[in-house]
């Protein structure tokens, strides 16, 4: 058998990203936190009132799509680029999906991601989160920023990047019709920083 370079590289990084996310288990995160690791940093950000009505609102409708069990919350999710390990705020997995060598979900079965942005950390969801939700190939990346009010729609990812970014005012519906989500999400109840 051999082993690339980058398959190496791989499995250094894996191992490199299991002993941060070690750390971060024996730290103490303050109850309401949400902690990742994005490029080799951990970050923490407060769960706030209006971040879970949004998560919980983009749920309940993707649930008319998805079954319970494919749709996640603040699971661990290991994604490309150099130590990535995100616990999207919401993923949407195919239909067969499995389990990575470590229990994991993979990034290669997802289908949608959402992303509520918080102060701390909303350049992530923009910058470095996007990035790497589009090298995996996420077909739809959909960032709900209660601060301004509107959503950004991120689909057709292609070398590196999202070919389409649309964005959505706060009341408007957001039609996923023509993506493999195949509904149209309601954004009028979300609610406002």
């Amino acid at each position: 058998m051999t082993i690339e370079l980058t398959d190496r590289t791989e499995m250094a990084e894996s191992s490199e990203l299991d002993d941060m996310f070690k750390r971060v288990e024996q730290m103490h995160i303050p109850e309401g936190y949400k902690a990742e690791i994005v490029e080799g940093t951990i970050y923490m950000a407060p769960q706030r009132g209006t971040h879970w009505e949004t998560i919980a609102d983009i749920y309940e409708q993707l649930r008319t799509r998805y079954p319970r069990k494919r749709v996640l919350s603040d699971v661990r999710i290991d994604f490309p680029g150099h130590l990535n390990g995100f616990a999207s705020d919401l993923v949407a997995l195919a239909e067969e999906a499995t389990k990575n060598d470590k229990n994991q979900p993979r990034y290669q079965d997802i289908e949608f991601v959402a992303e509520v942005t918080s102060a701390s950390t909303g350049k992530n969801d923009y910058g470095p989160k996007k990035t790497a939700y589009a090298l995996a190939e996420v077909p739809v990346y959909l960032i709900a920023d209660p601060y301004i009010g509107r959503c950004r729609v991120f689909t057709d990812p292609q070398d590196g990047d999202y070919k389409v970014d649309i964005t959505v005012a706060y009341g408007m519906p957001i039609d996923l019709t023509h993506t493999i989500v195949g509904i149209t999400l309601s954004t009028a109840e979300f609610p406002r920083d």
